[in-house]
C-alpha cells in the first residue's frame, strides 16, 4: 500500500494501515505586507460599535489529514505549504502536527 498527498514532490511513501496524522496549517500575510481585507474588516468592526479594535489580519487555516507519520511526509508537506498553500513573497505559514 502506498500513501501519497496527491502531489508527489519526493516520491511515494509506504505506510501501515491506520498510520495517520492531522496537520494544522496557518497562512498569514507577512507583517510588512498591507492587508486590505483585514483593514476593511477592522473598519466594519469599528463602525458596528467596536472602536477598540486596532488591527485585523486575515489569513487561512487548514486542517489536513495525512496517511503516514514519517519525516519525509513532513518535508513534502512543508514543500506544499511553501509552493501551493502560501505565497512566500507576501505570506508566512506555520505547520503543526496534531496528535489524535
Amino acid at each position: 500500500m502506498y500513501c501519497t498527498l496527491g502531489i508527489t514532490l519526493v516520491g511515494t511513501v509506504s505506510c501501515q494501515y491506520g498510520d495517520a496524522m492531522k496537520v494544522k496549517v496557518v497562512v498569514m500575510p507577512k507583517a510588512a505586507v498591507l492587508d486590505p481585507q483585514g483593514a476593511a474588516v477592522r473598519d466594519a468592526m469599528r463602525h458596528l460599535g467596536m472602536p477598540e479594535v486596532r488591527n485585523v489580519r486575515i489569513g487561512k487555516y487548514l486542517e489536513i489529514d495525512v496517511d503516514g507519520k514519517d519525516v519525509e511526509i513532513d518535508v513534502r508537506l512543508h514543500g506544499l505549504c511553501r509552493d501551493l498553500l502560501s505565497n512566500p513573497v507576501i505570506e508566512d505559514y506555520q505547520m503543526e502536527r496534531v496528535s489524535e
